[in-house]
């Protein structure tokens, strides 16, 4: 029976049961990937987080529910935050991952994540089915892994009702709406239903094409964004040359034992 350490951590909040909840564990060694998904599954939260030591720094995977994901910002944060501020390590964190090395630093009582921007491409003409989803032809664009689409304002964006089951057939893409916000730069929802995700909470993901996005269009590099799901999430970004940096909290909410057979 192998004992292991799972700790869960609300990301890009500083009050518990809020901003988004991440599950991690600091590993020895990878597990089997099938033993990681079936953990994941347990938990049943958006992310899992594995993480392990390599020669220079870490090694950093996420799992949703369903599958392994290319990239996640929230878990990243609820990881740095259980190295920095459950097992004391110090300084800059270095997480080599799917998307390439995403550097992390303790700034004040919040943490600044350093992560790769990912430019909008622009959609000319919406496909039938995105136009069904939003109920209109709308700004839209894309990246590597997600659709977004910009809605009129951010009441639009609290008001908008989700299929799901229209959205999980944009599979392997999740969907972003957004919008021009009123107390923040700008506003976003996050569906993935295509991964266990039906809404994320607070993505920082998306935020590495948001930011370019919104950069763009207000003419300005530091931005206040808002998270507009149920839970909420706060975040602070800027765009630097090919980075977008966003600062973000964390607590931790739970230490944990499981138990693999």
């Amino acid at each position: 029976m192998t004992k292991l350490t799972m700790y869960q951590v609300d990301a890009f909040t500083t009050e518990l049961f809020s901003g988004n909840p991440a599950a991690v564990l600091v590993l020895d060694d990878w597990l089997p990937d099938a033993k990681m998904q079936a953990i994941a599954a347990e938990n049943n939260l958006t992310e899992t987080a594995f993480v392990k030591r390599n020669s220079s720094g870490w090694d950093l995977r996420w799992f949703t529910p369903l599958n392994e994901a290319n990239f996640c910002g929230h878990a990243t944060l609820a990881t740095s935050h259980v190295l920095a501020h459950e097992l004391g390590v110090e300084g800059e964190l270095a997480f080599e991952t799917r998307v390439g090395t995403l550097r992390v630093n303790g700034k004040n009582s919040a943490y600044q994540l350093d992560f790769p921007s990912f430019s909008p491409e622009p959609i000319s003409e919406m496909s039938p089915l995105l136009r069904e989803i939003v109920g209109e032809n709308a700004p839209a664009f894309k990246n590597f892994e997600n659709l977004f689409v910009e809605l009129e304002d951010e009441q639009a964006v609290c008001d908008f009702i989700p299929d799901l089951p229209k959205i999980t057939d944009l599979g392997p893409f999740g969907l972003v709406v957004t919008a021009k916000g009123n107390e923040h730069d700008f506003v976003s929802r996050y569906f993935v239903p295509y991964a266990g995700i039906p809404e994320d909470p607070v993505t920082g993901s998306t935020h590495s094409t948001l930011v370019p996005y919104w950069a763009e269009k207000l003419g300005k590099t530091s931005l206040s964004a808002f998270q507009r799901s149920k839970r909420g999430g706060h975040l602070l970004c800027k765009l630097a040359g090919d980075r977008v940096l966003i600062t973000g909290s964390a607590v931790t909410f739970m230490k944990a034992e499981i138990y693999l057979a």
